[in-house]
């Protein structure tokens, strides 16, 4: 008579079969390296400043660059990301055409280029034929793109992501003489804490 498999019996050390099971989340449980703060043989780091814009902190790890510190030992940390999306202007099915012809009109340069080089007759005609069918097939796409949407989205816009603050972190065995060649630069961070 066989017993059956309670499901919530799980793996424990010492069972039959822990030598085939590889490590991770399906396998053998790893315990943890280091501090259990990240991946085994991770530095630590310490912020030395905090800047209140990227230039900032990019004029900081240049400085050190400058001075022959081993700035592959540093890092930018951006954080209290945002996102923000600028509204670049109204976008209406003539608007959308016309991007989309100048899109086409790019990609039919570079196919009547392509043709062109392999034309022994007049390819500046070649070059011309492309340019124009890929103006007239991309703002045909963009207007019939622009009004599938259905007026769900009647603007264009760019994204991108901001941060807050930028921290400059090296690794611990180099805090002090990171902070002294600060100190020289004159530029004085907001704090200085360990991470």
């Amino acid at each position: 008579m066989t017993r059956p498999s309670t499901p919530t019996a799980a793996w424990q050390p010492g069972m039959p079969g822990g030598d085939n099971m590889p490590p991770g989340p399906a396998g053998r449980p790893e315990p943890p390296g280091g501090d259990g703060h990240g991946p085994q043989g991770a530095t630590p780091t310490v912020t030395i400043g905090s800047y209140p814009d990227y230039p900032s902190a990019q004029r900081v790890v240049d400085y050190l660059a400058d001075n022959r510190f081993p700035v592959e030992r540093t890092s930018i940390v951006g954080t209290n990301l945002t996102l923000v999306e600028t509204v670049l202007g109204r976008m209406n099915t003539g608007r959308a055409a016309a991007v989309g012809a100048g899109t086409g009109a790019w990609f039919g340069l570079f196919i009547g280029l392509l043709f062109g080089i392999f034309t022994a007759g007049n390819w500046i005609a070649v070059i011309l034929v492309g340019l124009v069918i890929g103006a007239i097939w991309g703002a045909v796409f963009g207007a019939v793109a622009h009004a599938m949407t259905g007026g769900r989205r009647d603007f264009t816009s760019a994204s991108s992501l901001r941060a807050g603050q930028y921290a400059v972190t090296v690794e611990t065995d180099l805090a002090d003489r990171a902070r002294q060649l600060l100190g020289r630069m004159h530029l004085t961070p907001t704090g200085a804490t360990a991470r």
